[in-house]
């Protein structure tokens, strides 16, 4: 099992940036897939974006494409998201997430399904103010 704690939440203005971090413990970090989701209230939850296990590979939701980074230090056991030009719809709890079944492939086009993976951090909230 893995235990994922996320951080790095707030309230910003729109147009501000802020940068989530998800520490990971339990197995190894370096060999799974990680991602990250938000949950509006009201909404389901929603896939933001993901990064392979060396880092070498990012997929993002187009909702946030040219706008959020993701990235990790395997040295650290650490994934995070890097979220710039916030805007009031980005509001939501962010959840970071493992795939620790290795079910994900982080590829253009693929799917990333919430039960493909294994191990989901507390969430951290994230609200822009208009």
């Amino acid at each position: 099992q893995v235990q994922l704690v996320e951080s790095g939440g707030g309230l910003v203005q729109a147009g501000g940036s802020l940068r989530l971090s998800c520490a990971a413990s339990g197995r190894s970090f370096s060999t799974f897939a990680m991602g990250w989701f938000r949950q509006a209230p009201g909404q389901e939850r929603e896939f933001v974006a993901a990064i392979s296990e060396s880092g070498g590979s990012t997929v993002y939701a187009d909702a946030v494409k040219g706008r959020f980074t993701i990235s990790r230090d395997n040295a650290k056991n650490t994934v995070y998201l890097q979220m710039n030009s916030l805007k009031p719809e980005d509001t939501a709890v962010y959840y970071c997430a493992a795939d620790i079944w290795q079910r994900v492939e982080v590829v253009a086009g693929g799917a990333f399904e919430r039960a493909d993976f294994g191990s989901w951090g507390q969430g951290t909230q994230v609200t822009v103010s208009s």
